[in-house]
């Protein structure tokens, strides 16, 4: 499960470099998809809780503290605080 959190912040991440760098240049479409952009990390996140360990995910109740949450765990994975396997 957190190895699939990881990957979606890493795509999430990939996303806003995208949009930053100017590769997704489709003129105003980049309006559209800012807004998305902190939720590409949750179809990877749900399906580590849905289907590895069988539980319902925070962002249901509270999206927000879920998305803090997230970033907070990536952190602490890449200085090493928390491991991955």
């Amino acid at each position: 499960c957190r190895l699939l959190h990881v990957v979606g912040q890493l795509a999430t991440l990939s996303v806003i470099g995208l949009i930053v760098y100017g590769c997704i240049n489709w003129s105003l479409l980049w309006l559209f998809i800012t807004p998305i952009v902190p939720f590409v990390v949750y179809p990877f996140a749900w399906s580590g809780h849905y289907f590895f360990e069988k539980n319902e995910p925070a962002a249901f109740k509270n999206p927000w503290m879920a998305k803090l949450a997230d970033w907070r765990m990536f952190c602490e994975i890449i200085i090493g605080k928390v491991k991955l396997f």
